[in-house]
């Protein structure tokens, strides 16, 4: 079996592919320490790709902290664009193929129809560009790249959106929640299930490929979702983002097209409440 390398095995994504893996009893899917797989350290790729000559990586890593990003945009950007052309000059170095996670944020959010690879992305955070900076730096390299844009991931791993609304639902007595951003909670597993179906088919149709659950909803009817199907007895009370200041600006309308994904590789994707009950589920366990 070709090996396949993760990067950024101590995050939320890279958390789900472990679990994944070890479900399906993949025995060729690795993931080295950060320690020894740090993406800025090109010297350290290369004793990584030395040992394992993967055919496939996976790069997990990034700077996704939003709001901190607008402060630190010297390190947002070489992680998210330094890091990811480091990666993709190594794949073509050794003839590895690059999947990559990308963002909803690199769309500004002012159209109100499910977005397709082919608009045009014009990021409004320092987040976005440099996730955007990533996707050209990994083009202008390697043809054999598969660019997966996501957005509201959650699982059973790290600190997401569920998880926090779980955590304060159980702690408080009302909540208030954004009501006016719009997009799709996507469920890590299920990206997960995504990327090692591509691997899997052995599909050389490269390129960027939108990926969240099926459906539509805000942060406010998200969360109430959360409530609903946990059993969480706390008042959700809609607001407006003005009335929750961030230090980056967020997308209003982030809702992606996944019909060339569902074309290209005949996939049927979960409609997000579905997802959402099986994650919380598993939570309760």
């Amino acid at each position: 079996m070709s090996t396949i390398v993760v990067f950024g095995a101590s995050g939320q994504l890279g958390q789900c592919i472990k679990y994944v893996s070890g479900l399906k009893g993949l025995t060729n899917v690795v993931f080295p320490p950060e320690s020894e797989a740090n993406i800025l350290d090109v010297e350290g790729l290369d004793k990584i790709f030395g040992q394992y000559k993967p055919a496939y990586v996976i790069n997990c890593a990034a700077y996704t902290a939003v709001d901190k990003a607008e402060d630190d945009q010297e390190l947002a950007e070489k992680i998210n664009n330094t890091g990811a052309y480091n990666l993709a000059v190594k794949c073509k170095s050794y003839g590895a193929v690059l999947i990559h996670i990308s963002t909803d944020f690199v769309f500004k959010g002012d159209v109100a129809r499910p977005l397709t690879e082919v608009d045009v992305a014009s990021p409004i955070s320092v987040y976005g560009q440099t996730k955007l900076d990533g996707e050209v730096a990994i083009a202008s390299v390697l043809k054999e790249h598969f660019i997966i844009r996501t957005g509201w991931l959650y699982s059973e791993f790290a600190n997401n959106f569920v998880k926090t609304m779980l955590k304060l639902g159980s702690e408080r007595d009302e909540l208030k929640i954004i009501a006016d951003q719009v997009g799709t909670p996507t469920y890590a597993i299920d990206l997960t299930e995504f990327f090692l179906m591509i691997i899997s088919s052995g599909s050389t149709a490269y390129g960027i490929y939108h990926y969240a659950n099926e459906g539509v909803t805000s942060w406010f009817d998200f969360a109430r979702a959360v409530f609903d199907i946990s059993a969480t007895q706390v008042k959700a009370i809609p607001i407006r983002t003005d009335q929750y200041p961030t230090k980056a600006t967020r997308p209003s309308y982030s809702v992606m097209d996944k019909t060339k994904a569902k074309e290209t590789f005949n996939i049927k994707i979960p409609y997000w409440r579905d997802s959402l009950i099986n994650c919380i589920a598993k939570l309760q366990q």
